[in-house]
């Protein structure tokens, strides 16, 4: 399947996963999850919560909280213990889209129920700004907002359903993008209803 090109250096893929591989990957991901259980970041200054949980797969995981801010660490803040490692279905999909050359050192699994949204804000905090961000899709459909200039006020909208993979890099790498809204209902393929999104990075530059 080829990539639709939305943006200068943000692709597209609609549909990519198939409803068995999403529902392989869900399983892989809730496995994990057991051992590395959703947690919620808080913001570094005020120590306000995020509103979507998360937890991460890979040698480095992002947390944040009042004190030590936004930042990768090998292990989870809550229970102490390395994170587990990242499922290989998406180690292929990051090869077989990103053609970067090294693997992904971090995986954020963000779980956004009914009513969660996520500001604008940049993924900033890699050195490895050379390499994209892939994002996966699972459950309930959001509208992601994005924008590629300098002013976060030019946006866009994109609707992101289950099975849908979306990258981007280069020109685009440092976008200012969140999610406005979850549309609640649309799918039964996370318990208790909701989206569960992967986003794949690399932290540290190849070599």
């Amino acid at each position: 399947m080829n990539a639709i090109d939305v943006a200068p250096g943000v692709s597209f893929w609609p549909g990519k996963l198939s409803s068995a591989e999403q529902k392989g990957l869900l399983d892989a991901v809730m496995m994990r999850v057991a051992a590395a259980p959703f947690f919620r970041p808080t913001m570094p200054r005020t120590g306000k919560e995020f509103s979507v949980q998360m937890t991460n797969f890979g040698p480095l995981g992002w947390v944040s909280d009042q004190v030590g801010g936004y930042r990768y660490q090998p292990n989870h803040p809550v229970t102490g213990a390395s994170w587990p490692d990242i499922p290989n279905a998406l180690l292929v999909l990051w090869d077989e889209t990103t053609n970067y050359g090294a693997p992904p050192q971090a995986c954020l699994v963000n779980l956004y129920r009914s009513g969660t949204r996520m500001g604008l804000h940049r993924d900033a905090d890699e050195p490895a700004v050379d390499a994209p961000v892939l994002s996966v899709s699972l459950g309930d459909s959001a509208l992601f907002r994005f924008a590629t200039g300098e002013r976060r006020r030019d946006t866009r909208t994109l609707k992101l359903n289950s099975g849908d993979v979306l990258m981007f890099g280069g020109p685009s790498r440092l976008m200012y993008h969140g999610i406005d809204r979850i549309q609640a209902g649309g799918s039964s393929l996370v318990k208790g209803g909701g989206r569960i999104n992967l986003t794949l990075r690399r932290v540290s530059p190849k070599g």
